[in-house]
């Protein structure tokens, strides 16, 4: 069965536990296991939140999550008009540094990186960007 929902929002902090009740009540519709829902939410928050403070820098602006099932697997696509970033490109960070001793940033996109079975990035035709992130394993 596929299927998909998409919520457009406001790029917003306080907007963030929305956009998380959203991911969780969708995941669950698709029959995600605890696991899977909690692994999405977690990624699409983190993503988000980077959109937020990164990519509009705290400046009005939307964000548009959609969630389409595909056969075992839930995609979450995430859209916005802030300035073109491609997070895929950003290297690993170096986890066996002392935490004094690493850079500022970078751990959340490690983190999705982590928590999803694909991550890719592209840049939408009308400007903006859209982060598909791909989590295996719905039943």
């Amino acid at each position: 069965m596929d299927s998909n929902s998409t919520l457009r929002i406001a790029a917003e902090v306080k907007n963030l536990s929305a956009i998380r009740r959203f991911v969780q009540e969708t995941a669950s519709a698709f029959g995600a296991d605890r696991d899977v829902i909690a692994d999405v939410i977690l990624a699409t928050d983190e993503a988000a939140t980077n959109v937020i403070v990164h990519g509009y820098q705290y400046q009005p602006g939307t964000i548009e999550i959609e969630l389409h099932r595909s056969g075992d697997a839930i995609v979450i696509y995430m859209r916005d008009r802030s300035p073109p970033f491609d997070p895929t490109s950003v290297p690993p960070p170096d986890v066996t540094q002392p935490l004094d001793e690493r850079p500022l940033g970078g751990m959340g996109i490690h983190l999705i990186r982590q928590l999803m079975d694909e991550v890719t990035h592209r840049l939408l035709p009308k400007g903006g960007n859209e982060l598909t992130m791909t989590k295996k394993g719905v039943t």
